[in-house]
């Protein structure tokens, strides 16, 4: 399952955040560090349409997609450096496929901020540089491997120094390696490395809902403006009570369900579809997979059998009112292996035993 990783600076609402997420009881005091081992929990992604299909289908069950989320303890200036721990904290980071980092934007004297008062521009940046130091340090390690492997004649070692050295300028100009313009086998250079700054970012501005919000950089992108606190209270609400009070706030914000469906946009993540009587669920595939490589995430036996796909757009499913008469209808279509599935299809595969 994909990861996401929450970070952030202390007491900028991360756990507030990840608790509103999971509905889990974790640690949110009002003091550094309060988070050392991180916490895990895995979300549903909200779905309307495995909602509308399960209820077309008359289906027994529903199983949605989801996406682990961790809540990793706060990084300070430094970290990269081993201070407040950062040494275990940015090794979090690294296993995660993506990060959202949480950035406060509201003042509040009763709750701590590291460097007296929240300065948004000032956070974002202490954070991006932590972990562009690090990458620095894990390139240099890398580097010396590389030249070895240069001097006994590996011509992909020449190909590897070259992007390196690149990349290496890159990082110390402050410039995070995700908006380095990889090709061919660099992209391939830069997966093996793992780097902390190659992970795709969506920004949190935790703002209150009835007070001012701190101005944050347009650099800070593609961003969500989230009441943290609040949302954490509607987690706690049955969904009509929740979306209720949504919906009478003067000044409403984005949701945790639309943050939610960001990260999975985040992860380069589509959602086939598959409906029945039985179940209708929704599947995970990388942007771009084609027929045999989804029909291999419901069995592998699917994608070594797989012989075509018989495909429809959900919405055209529910508009002609059942399978039968989509098919009469001229609606579905009969696609084979270089089809690359789309997001929102309806999927029946057929496969050689």
């Amino acid at each position: 399952m994909l990861s996401v990783g929450i970070v952030g600076l202390p007491n900028v609402g991360k756990s507030t955040l990840f608790k509103a997420l999971t509905k889990r009881q974790v640690d949110i005091q009002n003091y550094p560090f309060c988070t050392i081992e991180p916490n895990v929990g895995i979300v549903e992604v909200p779905d309307e349409r495995i909602i509308k299909l399960a209820k077309f289908s008359n289906s027994a069950k529903i199983v949605p997609t989801a996406i682990q989320f961790t809540d990793i303890a706060g990084l300070v200036k430094g970290a990269s450096q081993g201070e407040g721990l950062g040494n275990q904290f940015l090794a979090n980071i690294r296993e995660a496929d993506a990060i959202v980092q949480v950035v406060r934007a509201f003042e509040d004297k009763n709750i701590i901020h590291v460097s007296d008062s929240p300065r948004p521009s000032d956070d974002i940046e202490i954070i991006n540089l932590e972990l562009i130091l690090k990458d620095i340090d894990t390139l240099k390690k890398h580097l010396p491997k590389v030249e070895k492997n240069m001097k006994g004649g590996d011509k992909e070692a020449t190909a590897e120094h070259a992007f390196l050295t690149q990349l290496l300028l890159w990082l110390e100009k402050g410039k995070p390696a995700k908006d380095l313009e990889a090709k061919d086998k660099d992209v391939v250079f830069l997966k093996n490395l793992n780097l902390l700054s190659a992970k795709p970012v969506l920004y949190v501005i935790n703002c209150s809902s009835d007070k001012k919000i701190i101005d944050y950089p347009a650099s800070a992108s593609p961003a969500l403006e989230l009441d943290v606190k609040l949302e954490n209270e509607l987690s706690e609400l049955d969904f009509e009570a929740a979306k209720e009070l949504r919906e009478a706030l003067p000044h409403p914000k984005n949701s945790i369900d639309e943050l939610i469906s960001t990260c999975y946009d985040l992860l380069g993540l589509d959602t086939f579809l598959t409906t029945g009587e039985d179940e209708t669920r929704a599947w995970t595939i990388a942007k771009g997979s084609r027929a045999p490589q989804a029909a291999g995430k419901i069995h592998s036996d699917f994608e070594k059998g797989f012989i075509r796909a018989d495909i429809i757009f959900w919405e055209k499913l529910l508009a002609a009112g059942s399978w039968n008469q989509a098919k009469e209808n001229g609606l579905i279509r009969t696609e084979g292996k270089e089809y690359v599935v789309k997001d929102g299809d309806v999927v029946v595969f057929k496969f050689n035993n």
